[in-house]
């Protein structure tokens, strides 16, 4: 690749570059791939030293570790290309939830039939008394509307504030597209009566690499890239059209691509008014703890679940050794246990964490202190965008500045949307 030289005005060197790109997840590795197709030189920026953002992974005495759980149901010409060059394993999407001292079946209010019968009484005359029209247009007005207050307050509600630490109330409605079962009587009654019910999941497979992690699937990509790693973007001069990095190094761009969080974006651009330096504040996401266990024997099964209960700080787990054994040791299994916070900072204490997560595997009936050969824990600080009422105008204030400042946005964080992984590599990939 050719690369110019100018100076600025300390006299100090400025490459000259046609495409930056700054992050080297999937969507900075699809608006690569784009410039390649184009004809463009294209370069990516990444603060940390691997590639690969919310889909890499780590290894840990032969466990693989995902960054939280990734699996694959990409139905785009485009994304199936890519990733169908990965030898992949298929899983049906069969999920559980934990509650007290029982296992349901996925989505809950479908798959009664576990609890006491007073207590299946109980639900159902709440659902049947539900309100006839959304009292409001948040998140917890839905809930109750669709699944009455019984189900609502025993289940998703209280799911709620677990996973995206926020409670209900507080949150719009504009993200669940396919992503919560809508309630349906015939559904709960037949649930309610038997455990053999029909998988009502928004897609029936799964896919996830044969080896290398989910990442395996974007190592075409990462591989085809130019990716300088240890370069994270401090400061952008979208007049002079610089992006300076924290080792001191500094680029000149014809397109600037970010994938970068857009509360950051607005953060460190220089020239950002102060309305949109405000409105990025006012954008907020969950930050991550993963709480991983490497286990001595073959004692998982299920690809995933989720945990109601408040004593267990989990909101939900998945098993990389179902995923696919090569994540694990033979002989081995594993587990990953997600912790959701409010805002880029962990509101929990590490070694807390995993204490708790003991607890919970003994409560859960599948594991004991001395099953566990592995116990890491570590936080990732943007996990999913969450969905404040009123968060749209904050976000397209931004959205509306960057675009007019020649910054193309993209990604989950970019686009600062609740985008999969085929959606984001396809929204990094449409950015050029």
């Amino acid at each position: 690749m050719t690369t110019e030289h100018t100076a600025n005005s300390a006299g100090e060197a400025i490459e000259e570059l046609d495409v930056v790109i700054l992050g080297a997840g999937v969507a900075g590795l699809g608006a690569a791939l784009k410039a390649r197709e184009t004809g463009r030189s294209a370069v990516i920026f990444e603060a940390r030293e691997t590639a690969g953002g919310l889909l890499d992974n780590f290894t840990i005495d032969g466990f693989r570790f995902d960054h939280a759980v990734h699996l694959s149901f990409a139905t785009e010409d485009k994304v199936r290309a890519i990733f169908d060059s990965t030898p992949y394993l298929t899983h049906p999407s069969d999920s559980y939830c934990f509650e007290g001292d029982r296992w349901l079946k996925h989505p809950v209010q479908n798959n009664l039939a576990p609890l006491d019968a007073a207590d299946k009484v109980d639900l159902i005359k709440s659902f049947l008394a539900r309100p006839a029209a959304q009292a409001g247009d948040d998140y917890e007005s839905w809930l109750r509307h669709q699944y009455g207050d019984g189900i609502a307050e025993r289940y998703p509600i209280r799911y709620t504030q677990k996973y995206w630490a926020t409670p209900a109330s507080a949150l719009s409605t504009n993200w669940i597209g396919q992503r919560m079962r809508r309630a349906e009587l015939d559904e709960i009654l037949f649930g309610a009566m038997t455990t053999h019910t029909p998988n009502t999941y928004y897609t029936k497979e799964m896919r996830y690499p044969k080896a290398g992690g989910y990442k395996a699937f974007i190592a075409p990509l990462i591989a085809d890239a130019d990716i300088r790693t240890g370069h994270a973007a401090t400061a952008i001069d979208t007049a002079a059209r610089t992006v300076h990095f924290a080792n001191g190094a500094q680029v000149r761009y014809r397109t600037l691509v970010s994938t970068l969080p857009l509360p950051v974006l607005a953060r460190i651009a220089q020239d950002a008014p102060a309305a949109v330096r405000q409105a990025g504040e006012q954008l907020k996401a969950t930050s991550i703890d993963l709480v991983s266990v490497g286990f001595n024997k073959p004692l998982v099964k299920d690809l995933w679940f989720y945990i109601y209960d408040d004593d267990i700080l989990a909101s939900r787990a998945y098993s990389p050794s179902v995923k696919s054994p090569e994540n694990a040791p033979d002989g081995c299994s594993s587990l990953q246990f997600e912790i959701y916070s409010r805002g880029e900072q962990s509101s929990y204490d590490g070694a807390a964490l995993k204490q708790n997560t003991v607890a919970a595997l003994e409560k859960m009936g599948i594991a004991t202190a001395q099953d566990i050969v592995v116990l890491d824990h570590r936080v990732l600080r943007f996990g999913n965008v969450i969905f404040d009422r009123g968060m749209e105008q904050h976000r397209q204030c931004v959205l509306d500045w960057a675009r007019g400042a020649g910054i193309a946005s993209c990604g989950r964080f970019g686009e600062w949307d609740y985008l999969w992984s085929n959606q984001s590599l396809l929204s990094g990939y449409n950015a050029l």
